[in-house]
């Protein structure tokens, strides 16, 4: 009689072997196929993994990551703020549906960056063009997902609230409003992703702190290690915040199927 692993422990077998493959193939190109390359040998994980201790002992890598997450925050925030209502208001009425439909796909379309002179412009040099960008970003998943999530709430639920009295607003507060959450989260999920990878390139628009500042830092002076270590530290980063997104997501799905 075999005995299987616990299931718990089974399943971060295979994780745990892809990322240990793409650190091998990782050293492989940038250690053996490299030869003599010091250019390419610089960016190598036995350079760049302890470049993030080196970074983190001089004291500037939590700070960075700091400034950086609060620039995401506060772009999330203003494209929560604005883009909830404004999907709420779009699923609701047809009318307005098709007559901002034009509109909406055209600013989803343009690039974040595209705006970038446009936000040095208005806002001058500092977070608020980086903030502007990021909620720029963000907004759109936004608006689209809490619109999907309106058109998608049962008619039938309306009905049946309006004949038992309710006003408009009793029926967007008790029916539409719990209904569309998931559509909310995933819009938000989704916006977290495009928001982060906005973030970096426009964290070179002149601040003096963030990630994306750390890797032109880091360049100017050609030490590649410590940009690829920051490099690695956006990677990680970025999937730990999908994961809590995804996990709030999950929670939120498992208490509606209860």
């Amino acid at each position: 009689m075999t005995i299987s692993p616990p299931r718990s422990r089974t399943r971060w077998i295979a994780p745990t072997a892809a990322i240990a493959v793409a650190v091998l193939m990782w050293w492989f190109l940038t250690t053996v196929l490299a030869g003599a390359d010091r250019l390419l040998n610089s960016f190598a994980p036995q350079h760049a993994i302890p470049a993030i201790a080196d970074l983190a002992r001089r004291g500037v890598l939590f700070g960075d990551i700091a400034a950086s997450l609060w620039r995401l925050l506060a772009g999330l925030l203003i494209a929560a703020v604005i883009g909830v209502p404004l999907g709420f208001a779009v699923g609701s009425l047809a009318a307005l549906e098709r007559a901002t439909r034009p509109v909406f796909q055209f600013l989803r379309m343009v690039s974040p960056l595209s705006w970038a002179p446009v936000a040095v412009a208005l806002f001058g040099i500092g977070h608020r063009p980086v903030v502007f960008l990021v909620a720029a970003a963000a907004l759109w998943p936004i608006v689209l997902n809490t619109a999907a999530g309106v058109h998608a709430v049962d008619p039938g639920h309306r009905l049946v609230a309006r004949s038992l009295g309710a006003t408009r607003t009793e029926v967007l507060t008790s029916v539409v409003l719990p209904a569309t959450r998931g559509h909310v989260l995933t819009g938000v999920r989704v916006a977290l992703g495009i928001a982060w990878v906005v973030l970096v390139p426009a964290e070179m628009l002149g601040v003096d702190s963030g990630l994306g500042y750390q890797i032109l830092n880091a360049r100017d002076q050609l030490a590649y290690d410590q940009m690829m270590a920051v490099i690695l530290v956006i990677g990680v980063l970025g999937y730990l915040l999908d994961g809590l997104a995804r996990r709030a997501l999950t929670h939120r799905r498992q208490q509606n199927s209860a």
